[in-house]
């Protein structure tokens, strides 16, 4: 199997988590602008993740709809794994000092989740962009979030 392969299937999901991630970033800038906790890279990667999860349920429906006598469902154990996560991340969520800490590491790690996600369902093109579209926001993102509160606290 071909770990990177430009298909229409392949163009059609790197379009989705890129446009997942920018207007995530658009809905940040303004909370950044605002003063509030969660800024760019949390919402970048809470659309990023929403969306990887509904491709990787798209792409795995696909994968088992054509699977006779078979009465199984992967999309439930999907389902299960954000929920998990979700609560494992709320765990990770804390106040500090009247402050909000840690909020952008849960999202990285419902988002880290999906990724696994893809991985167990052999969807490793889908995981290799999510990650680099990931690493993008926790580095560049945070970058360019450090300079507008700068400018905006001016």
């Amino acid at each position: 199997m071909e770990l990177f392969n430009l298909s229409p299937e392949t163009t059609d999901f790197l379009v989705k988590l890129f446009v997942a991630v920018v207007l995530g970033m658009a809905l940040g800038l303004e909370r950044v602008v605002a003063h509030k906790t969660a800024g760019m890279r949390t919402y970048a990667l809470v659309s990023m993740g929403s969306a990887l999860f509904v491709i990787i349920s798209e792409m795995v429906s696909m994968n088992y709809i054509n699977a006779s006598g078979i009465n199984l469902d992967p999309l439930r154990l999907a389902s299960n794994i954000i929920v998990g996560v979700g609560f494992l991340g709320a765990g990770l969520i804390i106040f500090k000092d009247s402050q909000l800490v840690g909020l952008t590491t849960a999202t990285g790690l419902w988002v880290a989740a999906g990724i696994g996600t893809a991985v167990g369902f052999g969807l490793y093109s889908l995981a290799v962009v999510a990650t680099a579209l990931t690493l993008f926001v926790f580095t560049v993102l945070w970058y360019v979030e450090s300079r507008i509160k700068r400018i905006s606290d001016k």
